[in-house]
């Protein structure tokens, strides 16, 4: 499994050059929430080993996938460690892609930043930390964009340029990482703008303000990235109102994204659409209706299937702003 991370790495192999970050062992702290100034781009072979690729081979890889395979970046969300939380996801969100649309259909490919998982007496503090390493990962994962657009413009120029297609889900907290990023990158290498990158990005139980996509605010330049913003929320989402009153130390008492949608529909761009999922998050997600991406038993995630639909015909069904879905178990 392919995977790009700013983790701070604990071991690198002597034999091979630093310059070159290739095909060596790399390994990660993950009590060590600290964000490195830089992405690291790597294979994972199994649980615990992890090879560093480097970015042009990482972007090669993508490239020589089978034709019409697409790409769905998955940011995951705070409290969770590589081992087996992030992994683990990552392989169960591949599972039900393979069942519902095929093997060649999309490849996930996990996007790390460091954050804890400590006992639950510690949420508040773990809540806090990871929010603070939520904020410093946006500049490198900015880089990771930077990267890419770099490679992307120069594979435009070849014979056979690389023209697959891009998702992102963003989970939780990972929508904060997400938001940054785009920030950063656009305030800081585009003048205030982004260019088109993906074709659609998903943000699932968002911990981030529900007014974050409007004119000035937080977010503003990221609908700019992508055709179809897809906002996933659920009004009995039980870690938003936590993140709601963690967020009281730093003077900000505000709305979730994840648990209300948005603020206020029309005055956003016209390429964001709202899913209300309280139909059944809790059924995928008891007690705390949070991450209802996967599946319960047999059953996959409408919010899942929603999203492949988007993926697999480019266009947000039904083509409503806002609209509900529902789940019957039968």
């Amino acid at each position: 499994m392919l995977f790009a991370t700013n983790r701070t790495p604990t071991k690198k192999s002597s034999t091979i050059s630093p310059i070159s970050k290739v095909d060596r062992k790399i390994q990660f702290d993950n009590q060590n929430t600290k964000p490195a100034n830089e992405m690291y781009f790597c294979k994972r072979k199994g649980p615990g080993d992890y090879t560093e690729i480097g970015g042009r081979n990482f972007f090669k890889a993508l490239k020589e996938l089978e034709d019409n395979t697409q790409i769905l970046l998955y940011i995951h969300g705070f409290n969770n460690n590589p081992e087996p939380d992030v992994f683990g996801r990552a392989e169960d969100l591949q599972k039900l892609i393979n069942k519902e649309r095929g093997e060649n259909f999309a490849l996930v490919v996990p996007l790390m930043w460091p954050c804890d998982d400590d006992r639950a007496s510690r949420f508040l503090d773990d809540y806090w930390d990871d929010q603070k390493a939520a904020d410093f990962s946006g500049a490198a994962f900015s880089r990771m964009l930077a990267k890419f657009d770099a490679w992307r413009i120069e594979e435009a120029k070849s014979e056979n340029p690389c023209t697959r297609r891009i998702n992102i889900l963003a989970h939780s907290m990972g929508n904060r990482v997400l938001r940054n990023a785009i920030s950063y990158w656009g305030r800081n290498d585009h003048y205030g703008m982004v260019p088109l990158l993906f074709r659609n990005v998903f943000m699932l139980a968002a911990d981030v303000v529900n007014h974050c996509f409007e004119p000035g605010r937080s977010a503003a330049l990221l609908p700019s990235t992508t055709r179809n913003l897809v906002v996933y929320y659920a009004g009995d989402d039980l870690a938003m109102p936590a993140s709601k009153v963690a967020n009281v130390k730093n003077r900000t008492l505000s709305r979730r994204l994840g648990m209300t949608g948005v603020e206020d529909i029309n005055k956003v761009p016209k390429n964001i659409y709202e899913v209300d999922c309280a139909d059944f998050n809790n059924r995928f997600d008891s007690p705390k209706g949070h991450s209802y991406f996967l599946n319960k038993g047999d059953f996959t995630s409408p919010a899942l299937l929603h999203m492949l639909s988007a993926m697999d015909g480019g266009r947000v069904t039904p083509n409503e702003k806002h609209h509900v879905i529902t789940f019957i178990e039968s």
